[in-house]
């Protein structure tokens, strides 16, 4: 019996498919949000340069499909999907972290200092 190229194509599209899906799921779980220099870097040089381009090209389309916009009445979630969200991706996330949003580091670091100061009050901060 000989087997039909389209179905060996199949077959080994198949098995290494399967081979490559645990990686993928073992990868989802490796995503890190204490990002190293290096990370940090390429996001500065290359991902906010494209959320900024996103950010205008999204303000410019949300002003051309404004007028329609306003009429279906969904004027505020065409603005959110737009602009919003390239916005926050962009402007709203720390240096290579993945998650948009305040992560509160600075804040926490800032009362840890504090609380560090008043516990050692001889140690004079050159730091304000």
């Amino acid at each position: 019996m000989k087997i039909k190229p389209s179905a060996r194509r199949a077959a080994i599209a198949l098995m290494i498919g399967c081979l490559m899906l645990p990686q993928a799921l073992w990868a989802q779980n490796a995503v890190d949000e204490d990002p190293n220099a290096l990370i940090m870097v390429g996001d500065l040089v290359v991902a906010r340069p494209i959320g900024v381009v996103m950010t205008v090209g999204g303000v410019a389309v949300w002003v051309v499909s404004l007028p329609f916009t306003l009429l279906a009445g969904n004027a505020s979630e065409a603005a959110g999907a737009l602009m919003g969200g390239p916005a926050e991706a962009t402007f709203m996330r720390c240096l290579g972290c993945r998650k948009n949003g305040y992560t509160g580091k600075d804040t926490a670091q800032n009362e840890k200092n504090k609380a560090e100061e008043e516990e050692h009050p001889e140690v004079v901060s050159v730091l304000p």
